[in-house]
């Protein structure tokens, strides 16, 4: 409920009192008129008056706030028992004994302002030291049962500190795998570059002449720029990836014929690895809208990093189904399972898992961050968990655009 609703709530039940009061009291029409609107206008006098004060003294500590409020209370009765008693309402005798029952209750009421206030500073001590703590660990809370609002406070504090917490973490390790990126970019430039620079060397100077080996060095520059442009190319994929700068271009396609193409593309490899490459198709076909080359891309890039990692004699088999409202494709491959302390890492950027990193073994270690970042620009997810011996990566993706 806001504060301004509340504050009309408390007028209209101060008034239907008032005027329940002054019926009570026996009073002509007349002159419980005269009564209403004498006790209103010291009442409102009072009230005018202690709100400029409490602007004035917002910046105080709560106790002098509390007993203003107190004050203010008392002395709005005081003036409303005046002006009756200067209207002939209360007699002098009355008076006088009304006078000791709000002095009597002025001081219980500031005590029990000045006892609020305490409490409320504790509670606010509480919530401060509750900040102080969450600084050195973000699992603190507080210690004592605090005010309703005080404790949203502290909860959304919590709350908040959790959430930078995550930030940081996640902020730190970006720039790890940004340290990372650039040092293990760096290898994969100079080594290729170092080879195609000597043999380039070798064939200006005419230390190589027979063709055979001539035709062997420009087929290997040949190869080495191919994998320095692969490399480029990844590297741009991802900067868009990052930049969120992806276009894509919807259409519906069925994902029956994006795997029997990336089966296609990749069935030389892994002919040439001694891979056994399949394919299944659960019914109903499942369609999905979808940029058709970067969906490719995805599927291209698992069947690539499954491929790379089954051994000789294993399979990979490709599930293509549909589960509710998503279309679901799974690549299943014989690498022998993920190292638990690794398989949260599989997404990261530039991450191979190799113990030795050497030229020509393995992709950039881009094409499962690559394949996420798709993955997700098409409102997807994906995931990898160890099965039967090997690893199984899912991607889901929503039936509707």
């Amino acid at each position: 409920m806001n504060t301004r609703r509340t504050e009309l709530i408390v007028l209209l039940l101060g008034g239907v009192l008032t005027i329940v009061a002054t019926a009570c009291s026996g009073a002509s029409l007349r002159d419980g008129l005269e009564l209403i609107g004498l006790a209103v206008l010291g009442a409102g006098v009072i009230a005018v008056a202690g709100s400029l004060v409490g602007h004035r003294l917002r910046a105080r500590p709560l106790a002098v706030q509390v007993s203003l409020i107190a004050i203010t209370a008392v002395l709005a009765t005081l003036a409303g028992a005046l002006l009756a008693a200067k209207a002939m309402f209360v007699s002098t005798h009355d008076l006088r004994v009304l006078l000791v029952v709000i002095a009597a209750g002025a001081t219980a009421a500031l005590l029990a302002a000045l006892m609020l206030a305490e409490r409320l500073g504790r509670a606010s001590a509480e919530v401060q030291h509750l900040s102080e703590r969450l600084a050195l660990d973000e699992h603190a809370s507080v210690a004592t049962p605090l005010p309703t609002e005080l404790a949203e406070v502290a909860e959304q504090l919590t709350d908040t500190w959790g959430r930078l917490n995550a930030a940081r973490e996640r902020e730190r390790a970006m720039e790890a795998s940004r340290r990372e990126l650039v040092a293990w970019v760096s290898h994969d430039l100079r080594t290729p570059l170092s080879g195609i620079r000597a043999m380039v060397e070798a064939l200006e100077d005419g230390v190589v002449d027979d063709p055979a080996t001539v035709t062997r060095y420009l087929s290997t520059i040949r190869h080495e720029a191919d994998r320095l442009a692969q490399l480029v190319d990844d590297l741009f994929e991802l900067s868009r990836i990052q930049a969120g700068a992806l276009e894509l271009e919807l259409e519906r396609v069925g994902l029956a014929d994006l795997v029997s193409d990336a089966i296609a593309a990749t069935g030389v490899a892994a002919d040439a690895r001694g891979v056994q490459l399949s394919g299944t198709l659960n019914d109903p076909a499942p369609e999905v809208a979808a940029s058709v080359p970067d969906l490719a891309r995805v599927i291209r890039n698992l069947l690539d990093n499954a491929i790379r990692h089954t051994p000789r004699g294993g399979a990979v088999r490709v599930e293509a189904s549909t589960q509710g409202d998503h279309a679901v494709l799974s690549v299943h491959d014989s690498c022998g399972g993920i190292p638990v302390d690794e398989i949260d890492r599989v997404f990261d950027l530039a991450f191979r898992g190799d113990a030795a990193r050497t030229p020509g073994t393995g992709g950039g270690g881009f094409g499962l961050a690559i394949a996420r970042g798709l993955v997700e620009a098409h409102r997807g997810d994906i995931a990898v968990a160890n099965e039967n011996g090997g690893c199984r990566f899912t991607v889901r993706l929503p039936l509707e655009p």
